[in-house]
């Protein structure tokens, strides 16, 4: 394989085609002197763990127009941070993404460190992001693989070892192409390259501009890259949600800091456990409780079957929220809610 050639066209192709993102200096920008706001970088790709483009776009400028420094988010209550993650999914990142803020500006003066060491010494940052933002925010020749850069890495080099076990030698074969030609540009084509060319299914090769080189393509099966191990299936679990109503308002509890959901606000319930606990199990109050159906939830390592139970009432230790605010739950709660009050009221 030719390196200078794969690394020259996909730099032109990134400089053509490269995505309008909201966290990113784009490559005319880059060139012409604009440097990334190492905030905005770290901040997206916190986000983007686990999540898309499209879903975690609003939530980044909602954040930005709120806390527009790293200092900015230093500063703010846990409980509101919390709410204004709610939807985004792996709340322990929200908590980790607080202390990382409020390390950078009580231990850095509020200036993100500018190497991949020093960033991945920062509480929650894991190896992928610090390599992300030594990258993309400081032009560090750092490899960043994230699952975009797998696939392209699994096709170029037609990798029959599946995932998750291959992952060393998709890395490895990464931070072969990395120079320190435009390092952040460069982690930054990959993945774009990923996301909107070599796809997870149907991939454009027609459109990429490395295909010459692709292994996979030459034989004609760039579909079945990368192998996977097939998954074991997912375990349930059954729970029970309570709603408890006092005329408008919900009752809430905030969960604890450790664990699934920690220290979110959600609906009362029991214990998530691989038979269905008993009814009453972690009610808020005793209550003329009814059963209002059941919803289902799937979590990375789970899925989850909920019963719904009402009620109306009053209940010590809870938070009263109005019914209108609660599309700021996370969504399992949200969807237990919606279950116990569509039928009597619109929620």
């Amino acid at each position: 394989m030719n390196v200078a050639d794969l690394r020259a066209r996909l730099l032109a192709w990134y400089d053509a085609h490269a995505r309008d993102l909201p966290w990113r200096v784009g490559p005319a920008e880059h060139r012409a002197g604009v440097r990334p706001d190492p905030y905005r970088v770290w901040l997206s790709e916190v986000m983007l763990q686990q999540t898309t483009v499209p879903h975690a776009t609003p939530y980044f400028l909602g954040f930005t127009r709120r806390w527009p420094t790293v200092t900015d988010l230093a500063n703010v209550e846990d409980g509101d941070l919390m709410a204004a993650w709610a939807g985004l999914g792996y709340y322990a990142r929200a908590r980790n993404l607080l202390a990382c803020a409020r390390a950078v500006a009580r231990d850095h003066g509020g200036v993100f460190p500018d190497t991949e060491e020093g960033l991945r010494a920062l509480p929650g940052v894991g190896a992928y992001t610090a390599a992300a933002v030594a990258a993309i925010a400081f032009d560090r020749p750092t490899n960043v693989v994230d699952g975009n850069v797998e696939r392209v890495m699994s096709r170029l080099f037609a990798v029959e070892d599946p995932l998750p076990g291959s992952k060393p030698e998709l890395k490895a074969l990464a931070a072969a192409l990395v120079d320190d030609h435009r390092p952040g540009d460069w982690a930054q084509a990959l993945m774009d390259l990923g996301a909107t060319v070599c796809k997870p299914k149907s991939p454009i090769c027609d459109r990429c501009p490395i295909s010459m080189h692709c292994a996979a393509l030459a034989r004609g099966d760039q579909d079945s890259f990368p192998r996977k191990t097939r998954k074991a299936a997912r375990p349930r679990r059954h729970g029970i949600a309570y709603v408890l109503t006092q005329g408008d308002a919900v009752a809430l509890v905030r969960r604890p800091d450790k664990g699934l959901l920690g220290g979110m606000l959600g609906l009362p319930t029991s214990d998530w456990t691989a038979s269905p606990p008993p009814v009453g199990e972690g009610a808020p109050a005793k209550a003329a409780w009814r059963e209002a159906g059941e919803i289902e939830h799937v979590f990375t390592h789970f899925s989850l079957t909920l019963k719904v139970f009402r009620a109306e009432g009053d209940a010590p230790d809870v938070v009263w929220t109005p019914i209108e605010t609660l599309d700021a739950l996370p969504s399992v709660f949200l969807k237990a809610a919606r279950q116990a009050l569509l039928a009597p009221r619109l929620l």
